[in-house]
């Protein structure tokens, strides 16, 4: 998207905030943005396409509620954005196509976690 030199879409969408906005939310709502990208950056890296549609669907959704003035809603539109983010992160792995049957899962670093062993008889606590 177009901006002036040195700005950022997401400058030029804070500028133009109403000024009764201008307290802890815009601080929140633009931690999100930027959390939110940052995410989608990890998660779809190397898949252009993905990257391309996130990024526009987060703008959008961001672009679509950029004059809400009830603190609650935007209290609940900050909530779903952080589960969003959280779904994100924590439940999206990346597949390759290697063939036409086959697909190689990617998972991130931060993705894998230690196995904990099943354990049919568990100890009594003492």
């Amino acid at each position: 998207a177009w901006a002036p030199e040195g700005r950022t879409e997401i400058d030029l969408w804070y500028i133009s905030l109403p000024t009764h906005h201008l307290h802890l939310d815009v601080y929140q709502v633009l931690q999100l943005f930027k959390t939110l990208h940052r995410t989608r950056q990890q998660v779809f890296k190397n898949d252009a396409r993905a990257l391309e549609a996130a990024r526009i669907k987060i703008n959008e959704e961001f672009k679509s509620n950029k004059s809400e003035t009830s603190p609650k809603k935007i209290e609940e539109l900050i909530k779903i954005g952080s589960d969003v983010e959280l779904l994100l992160r924590t439940s999206v792995i990346q597949g390759i196509h290697t063939d036409h049957n086959t697909l190689k899962l990617v998972p991130r670093k931060d993705l894998l976690i230690e196995n904990v062993p099943y354990c049919d008889a568990p100890t009594q606590k003492q």
